[in-house]
């Protein structure tokens, strides 16, 4: 008789390009977007959760590539009803492009202009590499329906508040704005207009979104013949002349000491181009609005190196970025970099309308600004574990479950040890590893006494580290108190600390 074959056991891995976060960087994460989201509502500005799945139709040209239905994207075919084909479904790309389709399915019964924010997981299926993931968290703001540039210099001093909300202060960022209608006149007046040089408009985009990495002779090799770099790689470039060149050249280096002398430098640049000077003009009054609410150009700057790489930006572009150095992997200093960005996107509901519908809104990169924040020493990697209430005796476990829960009562995260309470040594290791301040014991001899034990976990691993047997007597991490005071003693020795739940009995 052949042998059953055995069902092989499923790999315990995550799917390439995802990953599993645990209980810190969760409760990190949750609070840093509890922080943004009470910027976003301050500003006056309404929830809105879309669904995680769109049809591929709604997500529309604007993915990454569109020569199969699902590239870029998640995706997948529901069953054919009928002779009807199933619908192409896929997972969110982005929190913009559902928002476009939330405000052309409910417009009738939304305010105008509409001002939302959203928070959640968009998932891209393209290559993953370090630090990109397949899934990650995106954190948005918008505002429909409102075509004065009064909403794009709102979104840059929203987005300003939100970085010194969450733990950035003034001078390690800088939130840099652009417009696209000043980059098309300079494209205009350099004679890279109309559709048979898209090719070369790419090119050119391409070169001057690499200019902090390439430098200005890097960036003026694309824009002519090509530039090889390092390992002899040759990139293909733009094969302007040198006159379209300096255009170019001219144009990112337009950045003045003030935004007047930017604003006045570009122009000059594109006075030949009606699309060029009316991006000026709208740079100008995003720097009058700015400069009216304080915000000045120690937070927000007119930088005309800012290039989005989204297709569906129409007007002003922004860019948060991290001024202060950090070491990378291999121990070189570099600049942290770019943390958010956005822009005005005119012409995303027109998909589904027909009509065009003004929009404005900016992208926080959830996961960058969490990185930032621990490069920073803004936020330990670490996090507090609950108060452990230890069990010497399990025939008494309602006592313990009545410590814990007057704890609790007390705004003190806490919990009774639900393992094996055999070994008590095996209960401390479990305090230990769970990060825990302080462990609570009461054996019989306590119960009769009317008394508890309570350890200072923190206390006792430094004395453990460092101290002598003099000192180790002097300074006890174990205090015995009566056991009505098991609240305000936890409370104590958590303040000492400076952790959440010390403070004065409430």
């Amino acid at each position: 008789m052949a042998k059953t074959k055995k069902t092989p056991r499923p790999k315990a891995e995550t799917p390439k390009g995802f990953r599993d976060y645990f209980g810190a960087e969760v409760t990190q994460r949750a609070e840093m977007l509890r922080k943004i989201a009470a910027v976003y509502h301050r500003y006056g500005f309404d929830a809105l959760e879309s669904s995680g799945v769109e049809t591929v139709e709604a997500l529309g040209k604007f993915l990454p590539d569109v020569d199969r239905p699902n590239e870029g994207v998640f995706a997948w075919q529901e069953d054919a009803e009928g002779e009807k084909p199933g619908d192409w479904l896929a997972l969110r790309y982005d929190l913009t492009a559902p928002l476009a389709r939330v405000y052309a399915q409910h417009q009738n019964d939304l305010p105008k202009p509409y001002r939302r924010y959203a928070m959640g997981p968009v998932w891209r299926n393209e290559k993953p590499g370090p630090g990109r993931f397949r899934q990650f968290y995106q954190c948005d703001a918008d505002t429909v329906g409102a075509p004065s540039v009064a909403a794009d210099a709102e979104i840059c001093a929203m987005l300003a508040d939100c970085l010194e909300e969450v733990g950035i202060p003034r001078g390690d960022y800088v939130v840099r704005v652009n417009n696209r209608k000043v980059l098309n006149g300079v494209l205009e007046v350099t004679g890279l207009s109309g559709d048979d040089r898209q090719s070369e408009r790419g090119i050119v985009l391409r070169a001057i979104d690499k200019l902090d990495r390439l430098g200005l002779a890097g960036v003026k090799a694309l824009l002519g013949p090509g530039r090889k770099d390092e390992s002899g790689d040759f990139t293909d470039g733009a094969g302007l002349s040198d006159a379209q060149a300096d255009v170019i050249m001219s144009f990112m280096q337009a950045k003045a000491d003030t935004g007047a002398e930017t604003v006045a430098g570009l122009r000059a640049l594109v006075q030949d181009s009606e699309i060029g000077v009316q991006g000026v003009n709208e740079l100008e009054t995003i720097a009058d609005l700015l400069a009216a609410g304080g915000y000045g150009p120690d937070r927000i700057e007119i930088d005309p190196s800012v290039v989005r790489g989204l297709g569906y930006y129409t007007g002003p572009v922004f860019e948060a970025e991290l001024t202060f150095e950090i070491f990378d992997e291999k121990g070189r200093k570099r600049q942290f970099g770019s943390v958010a960005g956005g822009g005005r996107y005119d012409d995303l509901v027109k998909r589904f309308t027909g009509q065009e519908v003004p929009a404005t809104g900016v992208s926080i990169g959830v996961d960058r600004l969490l990185a930032a924040l621990h490069a920073k020493g803004r936020m330990r990697a670490d996090m507090q574990g609950p108060v452990v209430v230890t069990v010497l005796d399990r025939d008494r476990m309602a006592d313990y479950q009545a410590m814990v829960a007057e704890l609790r009562s007390a705004g003190i995260r806490a919990e009774v040890y639900l393992g094996n309470p055999k070994n008590f040594g095996n209960q401390l290791k479990y305090a230990d590893r769970r990060g825990s301040p302080i462990a609570v014991i009461e054996g019989g001899d306590e119960k009769e006494q009317g008394v508890i034990q309570i350890k200072d976990l923190i206390l006792g691993a430094r004395i453990a580290e460092s101290a002598t047997l003099e000192e180790w007597k002097d300074r006890p991490s174990q205090f015995e108190v009566p056991r009505n005071q098991l609240v305000s003693k936890v409370r104590d020795i958590l303040s000492q600390h400076g952790l959440p739940g010390g403070g004065a009995d409430q």
